[in-house]
């Protein structure tokens, strides 16, 4: 329940078959309220996966699961999610500059049946060394911080050569928590193969 492509790279890269539906839900439009963190990414990533399945309807193809996930960051106990605009862009890459930051994704698997799900979500920790403003000020005009909680992409920015060192699942990271998810996987698809 997921139009991200970062999310169905890496389910395709991990060998597993996957049907991507938009869950029609902007989460932009939520407040987290008095919420620790966690429970927000995991209560985003529930409701993505609950909107999949109404979404599937009962004539839709019958999934094995259907998976939800949210990512945000967190920097000085602030959530950070999507930018809304370019200077909001280059507000929240600013303020990661010298400093760590961490990452959340949560996944929502929820079966058809209502038998089997699992909630559950990952962290990782990030630091961004020094960035120079022109440089910031280019990847902002390039537009590639669209769409992205904490307005990048671990991965682009790593080719980029910006100077990021993190600790964790990278994957974690990019949006989409691989280690954990083949674990739930393999524990809720017993019958099926997971690489």
């Amino acid at each position: 329940a997921s139009t991200s492509p970062r999310r169905r790279a890496l389910l395709t890269e991990a060998g597993i078959a996957h049907i991507a539906i938009s869950p029609g839900v902007d989460d932009g439009e939520l407040q987290p309220g008095n919420v620790p963190p966690a429970s927000w990414v995991m209560a985003l990533a529930h409701l993505k996966a609950s909107a999949g399945l109404r979404e599937l309807g009962p004539s839709g193809a019958a999934p094995s699961l259907v998976l939800g996930a949210d990512t945000l960051c967190v920097c000085d106990g602030a959530l950070v999610g999507q930018p809304r605009n370019a200077a909001h862009a280059g507000e929240i890459i600013r303020r990661f500059l010298n400093r760590e930051h961490e990452v959340l994704s949560g996944v929502a698997l929820l079966h058809p049946d209502g038998r089997r799900a699992a909630i559950f979500f990952d962290r990782a920790v990030v630091h961004v060394g020094h960035i120079a403003d022109p440089a910031i000020d280019a990847y902002l005009a390039s537009h590639a911080w669209k769409g992205k909680a904490g307005a990048y992409n671990l991965t682009e920015r790593l080719e980029a050569g910006w100077p990021i060192t993190f600790k964790g699942d990278p994957t974690t990271i990019v949006g989409l928590p691989m280690q954990r998810l083949r674990r739930e996987l393999a524990r809720l698809l017993p019958q099926e193969a997971v690489a």
